[in-house]
């Protein structure tokens, strides 16, 4: 599978990207939007946003794992994670910005420095 004829790493980081808002939305949103519901209805939503996570983020991985290690994978993913949860909690959650998520963004820094040093 090639995404226009991408470089491997951005193929990944595209298709982890949208993987990533699925996954979001399938672990939080119930929280605003099905509260009020079993938690047995909230699981079966989840788990159907889940599946368009996991039909993008399969081949990612695959993608990915063609020229980057398994650490850098997740380390990606955990960059990606922060990216996409930070304006999904600000924008769409509408809870409060917080400086925590700079120092979290800080620390993830550190570790992109040190999976992907050479």
């Amino acid at each position: 599978m090639s995404l226009f004829g991408l470089p491997v790493l951005w193929q990944t980081v595209i298709l982890l990207s949208i993987a990533n808002v699925f996954m979001t939305f399938a672990w939080y949103a119930h929280l605003k939007h099905l509260n009020d519901k079993p938690w047995w209805i909230a699981a079966l939503v989840s788990w159907g946003i889940a599946l368009f996570e996991y039909m993008l983020q399969v081949p990612a991985n695959r993608i990915g794992h063609t020229e980057l290690s398994l650490a850098q994978l997740k380390i990606l993913q955990e960059v990606i994670t922060l990216t996409v949860f930070v304006p999904f909690v600000v924008f769409y959650m509408q809870q409060p910005l917080k400086l925590d998520y700079l120092w979290a963004a800080l620390c993830i820094l550190g570790a992109v420095y040190f999976v992907f040093r050479s």
